[in-house]
């Protein structure tokens, strides 16, 4: 399906990949702890929102 060359290629691709966004994340971290205070409440408004309209749905099928 795939030559060996493809397949080194992808997994070095892969792995350079995964260390590149692990260090970005690292230090992207350090000014980011103070800007998502709020967004425990954001994520508990969108779950309640789309649970009320499955509620709802079902509730019209039925």
């Amino acid at each position: 399906m795939f030559s060996t060359g493809q397949l080194v290629f992808a997994i070095l691709f892969f792995i350079s990949f995964l260390i590149i966004v692990t260090m970005s994340y690292r230090k992207d971290l350090k000014g980011l702890k103070g800007s998502y205070s709020g967004i425990r409440w954001v994520i508990i408004g969108f779950i309640s929102f789309v649970t009320l309209l499955v509620v709802l749905k079902k509730l019209s099928v039925s």
